[in-house]
């Protein structure tokens, strides 16, 4: 067996913080900002935590787990 490989495509959208918390930037941002309220856009804008079992499969695919 080789060298574990990180998976590029999970280590471009997710990031592991020191704790071992899963950070995933947040969906409905993209486009129809002008809809959307100022607080609501601030608010998409923050890092939201990835949560179970998926936290889990994205720690394998980084190699953190």
């Amino acid at each position: 067996m080789g060298k574990a490989r990180t998976r590029k495509s999970a280590s471009k959208r997710f990031r592991v913080t020191k704790k071992g918390k899963v950070l995933h930037r947040s969906h409905y941002l993209r486009h129809l900002r002008a809809s959307k309220s100022k607080r609501r856009v601030r608010r998409l804008k923050q890092m939201k935590q990835t949560k179970g079992r998926h936290a889990m499969k994205i720690k394998k695919m980084l190699g953190k787990a």
